[in-house]
């Protein structure tokens, strides 16, 4: 998949108003473990690159410092802002609330880690570290006051929909006052969605163009059999930057084909959207078993 991202944006509005209702509180009990066995003798290491302390931009570290005083709330949306096409195929939020947001996903063991490497990362070579850099309290606060589980709520368009530019395709607000500095914490990774929908998207149009010349040329059956449906098969696992890459962009891909080589995007499917089987291959050759009989 050769993929150019559709430009994006991420706005917060600062202010003291009450919550809105909710529609997804991120309190499930979902992947719910205890800072207790990380810490256990023989327990598998920490997972660097999945602790939520740190999957963020590094000066967002700071920032609790520099909102003004008496903030309360943090209410930030974002959008695809135009690109190529005038509508937008939204999908990949689900995997990113699941896989890094949904459960206990902040402990104590997390935040020492975190630590850890902020007071090297942030470390003046003269005046050293300051210790109110990394608001430590602030996520102690967050295990101590709710078990570790984020309290912010999402409010988005269903996964698939189709918007047009320039629309809100989801939204952040943080529900615990003393929380209002989380809410943009969290944009460095929620912005990553931008992959998986500039895929859904391109797919949806190229399946549109497919569509336009099976009618013109004669073969509205093919549609009628649902053989459309497997005239783009997606060979991207190779010519992506990660294995995640492949899942969520496969995955967004299958929201409008059905034909894939791209295991990864069937495990993603599988494993955080209830789909068992989100797409279909065949016992297909390769130059190296043809050209192996001379």
């Amino acid at each position: 998949q050769v993929v150019t991202s559709s430009r994006s944006v991420w706005l917060s509005v600062c202010c003291e108003a009450n919550a809105s209702s909710l529609v997804l509180v991120l309190a499930s009990a979902m992947g719910n473990c205890t800072a207790a066995c990380e810490g256990a003798p023989g327990a598998m290491p920490l997972d660097s690159l999945n602790n939520i302390v740190m999957l963020t931009d590094s000066y967002k570290v700071t920032h609790h410092l520099q909102y003004p005083p008496g903030t309360t709330k943090i209410y930030s949306y974002f959008e695809s802002r135009g690109g190529a096409y005038q509508d937008v195929c939204f999908f990949g939020l689900q995997y990113f609330l699941k896989k890094y947001m949904v459960g206990q996903v902040v402990t104590p063991a997390k935040i020492k880690q975190a630590e850890e490497y902020f007071k090297i990362h942030f470390s003046h070579p003269v005046w050293g570290y300051n210790e109110q850099l990394f608001n430590r309290g602030a996520w102690e606060y967050i295990v101590s006051k709710h078990g570790g589980r984020l309290p912010v709520t999402v409010k988005a368009v269903p996964e698939g929909t189709v918007v047009p530019y320039k629309n809100v395709l989801f939204t952040l607000e943080n529900t615990d006052d003393n929380c209002f500095w989380l809410t943009n914490y969290l944009e460095t990774l929620l912005v990553q969605i931008w992959y998986p929908t500039t895929v859904c998207t391109q797919s949806r149009e190229q399946k549109k163009i497919i569509v336009k010349y099976l009618k013109e040329t004669g073969c509205s059956n093919v549609i009628s059999g649902g053989g459309h449906l497997f005239k783009l098969h997606d060979f991207g696992f190779r010519g992506v930057s990660s294995v995640e890459s492949a899942a969520i962009g496969g995955a967004g891909h299958l929201v409008n084909f059905m034909g894939t080589d791209t295991m990864a995007a069937m495990v993603c499917c599988k494993e955080y959207y209830g789909e068992p089987a989100a797409g279909f291959s065949i016992p297909a050759s390769e130059h190296s078993t043809m050209t192996s009989w001379g």
